[in-house]
């Protein structure tokens, strides 16, 4: 005995299935608190471009003095702060000037100290009328020439210990290591570059072409994508542009713009954003009056007294007139239909 399908015939089947995508389109309730008029307004164009992430400043650490490199405390990509100490550098000179001028302070020491004494005992003999004052005067003259001298030697000191103290190579800035020409043991010359430093203001530099220098201007706003971008490409953070330069460079324009979250890039490190290039009509509705369904978008349109379900192409978000997020529709609805919230 043949066993029937329990929808019946092929051609039932079929029926069936056509009756079902016309009831999945049949017309529902709608309910007036839950709409929203769909107008056409001027968006922003949005042109996706690669930015760079720059520094604004590039600081040269320099030694202060000649020698040779004794240790570097940094690396490249390393974080350092102003004033932390970054390498030292040592003149094996300036220890042997300083022990020979140890050895003479304290013979000038030495020195100072007797003519002072007889200076004093050359005073009191002639108080009591048993020296010349020749002789005394003598004596104050050779006290004073031995403490001078006792005075320069301990200046000369000071100077050698000074230079030594710049044997310290000091960051000048807060940021992160670029490049660290030198390495332990390398000789260096005075104002010679250790390391140069960007600082942690971090700008995105954007070229584009001439023609969008008309379009661009401070001020304007830039999405900026993440690091490692979604399926759908979408912004992650906002930005401002903050200057552009008046002068084009090989055809294009160049301009910085400024957003939130930069010091972890990379210096160098490309990042996709997405700047206006001009106004354009479009249609922007909130998201939450569309929906997914078989793969496709749709949006429900008031029609009558109840609604239809129409396929939509979405775009990129934009925000709405009242400040809101939107998604902006490419194809699919018109100005003045009423959407009814799914």
């Amino acid at each position: 005995m043949k066993r029937h399908s329990p929808h019946g015939t092929p051609q039932r089947g079929a029926a069936l299935f056509a009756l079902l995508a016309v009831l999945s389109t049949a017309a529902v309730p709608a309910r007036a608190a839950d709409t929203f008029e769909v107008v056409a307004r001027e968006i922003d164009d949005l042109k996706a471009v690669y930015a760079t992430v720059r520094s604004t400043d590039e600081v040269a650490a320099r030694v202060r003095t000649g020698g040779t490199v004794a240790s570097l405390s940094i690396q490249r990509g390393s974080e350092v702060k102003t004033g932390d100490v970054i390498a030292t550098v040592t003149d094996q000179k300036l220890a042997l000037r300083i022990k020979s001028l140890d050895a003479q302070i304290v013979g000038l020491r030495s020195r100072a100290e007797t003519a002072k004494a007889e200076a004093a005992r050359q005073e009191q003999l002639a108080q009591r009328g048993f020296a010349a004052g020749a002789k005394l005067d003598e004596a104050r003259a050779v006290s004073e020439v031995a403490a001078n001298a006792l005075k320069s030697a301990e200046a000369e000191r000071s100077v050698l210990m000074k230079q030594v103290e710049e044997g310290e190579v000091l960051a000048p800035a807060q940021g992160r290591v670029l490049t660290l020409p030198v390495t332990v043991g390398a000789v260096v010359m005075p104002g010679e570059t250790i390391a140069k430093i960007a600082a942690n203001a971090y700008v995105l530099r954007l070229e584009l072409p001439e023609r969008h220098a008309r379009f661009m201007k401070k001020g304007d706003p830039v999405l900026v994508g993440g690091r490692e971008l979604s399926g759908d490409d979408l912004p992650t953070a906002k930005g401002t542009i903050t200057l552009v330069y008046p002068e084009l460079q090989d055809g294009r324009v160049i301009a910085d713009a400024a957003a939130d979250g930069l010091g972890k890039y990379f210096v160098g490190e490309r990042v996709l954003t997405w700047i206006s290039a001009g106004k354009r009509s479009s249609i922007v509705v909130p998201p939450a009056f569309l929906f997914r369904r078989f793969g496709l978008d749709y949006a429900r349109v008031a029609h009558g007294d109840g609604a239809v379900d129409v396929v939509v192409q979405p775009g990129h978000r934009a925000l709405l007139d009242g400040g809101g997020e939107g998604v902006e529709v490419l194809a699919g609805l018109n100005p003045g239909d009423r959407l009814v919230r799914p």
